[in-house]
């Protein structure tokens, strides 16, 4: 008796905490949840399984891509230890670091003042103006080539770091896109109280709207950056000596001979080349989270 009086109050006490009964998942439910959890499973295998492959190849000391098993039957550290000693591996990557952040950097104040202006600014064009820049970002950058080739051989400006860093730094019309649609997103109501209080536009630039688009800043920053690491057709016709060589364009030497494919030389150089970018992607995750959500919402 003590035992059912103690079960009708604990029922009591729950219901008035507001904990709710256990429900039980039906049959169809409960298969849905399954084959969608094996097929998330099975994406993220193959997601994972060239990321393997060059894993193995890296510690592969007969510079094979692929071999008859998952391990190497002999790993080590070759691979690792002729980059830094026979080639420019960190010469490549000071380069590609200088390129990656100047040119984000420059994308970033360069889009976010173009798409000010398209959010905010009333001016002649307007309308027609941002149209005009996606048809233009509609044709494929390797059209330019031939034309970017022949000015910069006319004004002796080839093989020049500064000149490939200021060719990436022109303005992503997609950026501008997505940037004026967060700026849209930005309530008008905080520019006419800031013009209220006697602000200037470069003040509500800076101050208001600059600061409540940080996520989408940071987005543009790392989507450059990645860009900017994996980016060869530009480099291979402006930079000409290996010293100016960025990590793409001195990775792909690694397996352009025609009698030597170094694979695991390469493995071992997209290996170590992948961890600065994946380091910067998980500490600002949750900025580019907020801010692709910022951006799809606007």
């Amino acid at each position: 008796m003590s035992q059912q009086l103690l079960g009708v109050q604990a029922r009591r006490t729950s219901s008035k905490v507001g904990v709710r009964p256990h429900r039980r998942i039906p049959r169809h439910e409960a298969v849905g949840l399954w084959l969608s959890r094996v097929v998330i499973w099975f994406v993220i295998l193959l997601t994972l399984a060239p990321i393997w492959f060059v894993v193995e190849a890296a510690f592969n000391p007969t510079n094979a891509y692929f071999s008859l098993g998952l391990f190497p039957s002999h790993p080590s550290l070759g691979n690792f230890a002729y980059l830094f000693h026979q080639t420019n591996f960190m010469v490549w990557v000071k380069n590609s670091v200088i390129v990656g952040f100047s040119v984000s950097v420059g994308q970033v104040l360069v889009t976010s003042l173009a798409s000010f202006a398209f959010s905010r600014l009333r001016f002649w064009g307007r309308k027609y103006g941002i149209m005009v820049l996606i048809i233009l970002q509609m044709f494929p950058n390797f059209l330019a080539l031939a034309a970017i080739y022949t000015a910069l051989a006319k004004l002796n400006l080839l093989n020049e770091l500064w000149v490939y860093m200021l060719i990436l730094m022109g303005g992503s019309a997609f950026n501008i896109w997505l940037l004026k649609r967060f700026f849209d997103s930005i309530p008008k109501e905080l520019d006419e109280a800031a013009f209220v209080d006697g602000a200037t536009v470069w003040q509500r630039f800076t101050r208001i709207i600059l600061p409540l688009s940080r996520p989408m800043l940071i987005v543009i920053f790392i989507f450059t950056l990645m860009g900017s690491f994996s980016e060869y057709i530009l480099a291979g016709i402006i930079l000409e000596t290996p010293n100016n060589y960025t990590l793409a364009l001195g990775m792909y030497g690694l397996i352009s001979n025609q009698f030597a494919k170094n694979w695991g030389d390469f493995a071992a150089a997209a290996l170590l080349s992948a961890v600065p970018l994946a380091v910067t992607f998980g500490l600002l995750q949750k900025y580019i989270a907020s801010g692709l959500m910022g951006g799809v919402k606007g």
